[in-house]
Parts: structure tokens; C-alpha cells; sequence
């Protein structure tokens, strides 16, 4: 016979699992393509190489301007980079399985970009 201790303890821990699995890190690993609209109104094209391991990110960022390392985080489906080049830009976004849509900042001006993974 199951005792109600029991029964709430067993609730209690579905959900608690249920909660760390919804907290899991969206798998950002790959190529991304960004398409950004910038702080000048201009748009261009930028690349990431994101490798990831659990929370944390690193990477290679190639713009039409500069290209260097990243480094960043993803918490569930909430992501921020900074770009370790000799102009830092900052990025923060959401992820939706192959695209991140967000905003970035650059000498503190900011513009959107969005992102598609791509096979390169």
C-alpha cells in the first residue's frame, strides 16, 4: 500500500525532474550564419562556430570587420556571447532549434541580427 508521504514525495520529485529537464541547455553547437541589421541601419552577414560544452560556449566569429574567439553561455534557451576581437561585441538571444533571434551591441550602440545553423 502507498502512503500519501510517499505519493506527494513521488509527485514532488516528477516535477522537480520535469523542472531540471526544461532548464536543460539548448544544443547551439555547430556553424550559424547571422544576418544583422546594425546600429547604422546597414545589414551585413557574420558566422559563429559554436562548440559547447554543458552551459558553456566557445567558439570561432568572423565579421566583414574582424574575426577572433567567443565566449558565452546558454541558460535553457537564453543565450549571450562576447566576441573576444579587438572591437568587443556582445550578443544575447533566444534559440528555437536552428535559429537565434536577438540583439547585439557594439561601442554601445546596438542592433537585431538573427541566425540560422548551417551546414557552412
Amino acid at each position: 500500500m502507498i502512503t500519501a508521504a510517499a505519493l506527494v514525495l513521488g509527485i514532488v520529485g516528477c516535477v522537480a525532474a520535469a523542472q531540471q529537464g526544461s532548464n536543460a541547455p539548448a544544443d547551439v553547437s555547430g556553424h550559424w550564419t547571422i544576418y544583422a541589421r546594425n546600429p547604422n541601419g546597414s545589414s551585413d552577414t557574420k558566422s559563429l562556430d559554436m562548440k559547447q560544452s554543458g552551459n558553456e560556449l566557445s567558439g570561432h566569429f568572423k565579421g566583414p570587420n574582424q574575426s577572433g574567439g567567443i565566449e558565452g553561455s546558454i541558460n535553457g534557451n537564453h543565450i549571450t556571447l562576447r566576441t573576444k576581437t579587438r572591437e568587443i561585441m556582445r550578443f544575447w538571444g533566444t534559440v528555437d532549434g536552428d535559429t537565434i533571434r536577438g540583439g547585439f551591441g557594439i561601442q554601445g550602440k546596438h542592433g537585431e541580427f538573427e541566425a540560422k545553423r548551417t551546414s557552412e
